[in-house]
């Protein structure tokens, strides 16, 4: 089973607008919500492409109460820790640029801690973990590493989706997969990387710190994928981008479902390339349908 873990979920309340007008009343074309949070986009596209999966995390209150509902009626397992205040709502702005305003989320107190370990702590060597998100303010930022040790003496798989100093502490542990964007692979490094093929170095250098694969996106430049038995670039589809929100986390839980499946690590690359930008090119996550429909555009080239 893959079980997905989001320490801060959200409802994501999406407004469409012509445009922004701050300080003025402004009025929306479009509206939408969703459970919002990477891990629990994980796991909604891992069921709509019939992977069975469990979402794990924290959640409260009433907005609590709506993300559980979504993901139970989508047939997703809810396997949260309920904590005493509202799961936050994040608000996404979708004008002729992309605002976001993400709120703090609740308190989680030791005892919500304890009880998400001893969750963690029931996973098999059959089962893998996606640790996908921002880690909450009221949380220390050890509590990826505290996870992450309870997969390695339980011989549990698993994959982050983070950044920074958070992704340093989990690599000694030998994550399954990573996937930084761009952006986030030269922070890391403190390096401006702008093409394939310096994204391949830098991401060589996350295999030799202890990841064993590696998938960087780089919008419309592509993407690579690394391991230690290969180095592997590929095109991206051509569409019209429509929110970025949920891309990479398409990626990993594309990537996951084929891999897991067939073993076929080139193909899950290829596969989860066309996912992501499924979801770039949706409002909300990108269908299997879609997916399929873009598949033959992503082209891979061995480096």
């Amino acid at each position: 089973m893959i079980y997905t873990l989001t320490l801060n979920p959200s409802v994501d309340y999406i407004l469409g607008l012509d445009e922004v007008n701050l300080g003025k009343l402004n009025r929306t074309k479009t509206e939408a919500k969703f459970p919002g949070g990477k891990g629990i986009n994980v796991s909604r596209v891992l069921c709509s492409l019939g992977v069975p999966n469990t979402a794990t995390g924290f959640i409260g209150g009433f907005t609590g109460t709506y993300v559980k509902d979504y993901l139970t009626h989508e047939g997703i397992e809810a396997a949260f820790v309920n904590v005493s205040q509202d799961t936050r709502i994040n608000v996404k702005l979708k004008a002729d640029e992309e605002t976001e305003i993400n709120a703090r989320g609740p308190e989680i107190s030791e005892k919500n801690v304890q009880m998400l370990k001893e969750q963690i702590k029931n996973l098999t060597k059959e089962d893998l973990l996606v640790l996908a998100g921002s880690i909450p303010s009221t949380l220390p930022e050890s509590i990826y590493e505290e996870v992450v040790q309870i997969c390695n003496e339980r011989g549990v798989e698993f994959v982050v989706d983070a950044e920074g100093d958070i992704l340093k502490r989990v690599l000694p542990y030998h994550p399954f997969l990573i996937k930084p964007n761009h952006h986030e692979l030269g922070q890391f490094f403190n390096k401006e990387i702008q093409t394939c093929e310096e994204a391949i170095i830098y991401a060589k250098k996350l295999i030799e710190l202890g990841a064993k694969n590696v998938i960087v996106s780089l919008a419309e430049k592509g993407a690579v994928f690394i391991n230690k038995e290969k180095a592997l670039t590929a095109s991206v589809p051509v569409g019209q981008l429509m929110s970025s929100v949920g891309a990479g986390d398409s990626m990993v839980a594309a990537f996951l479902a084929k891999s897991t499946v067939t073993g076929n690590l080139e193909d899950a690359f290829r596969y989860s390339v066309a996912a992501g930008s499924a979801t770039a090119f949706s409002i909300g996550l990108g269908s299997p349908q879609k997916i399929e429909e873009l598949l033959p555009q992503v082209q891979l080239k061995q480096s």
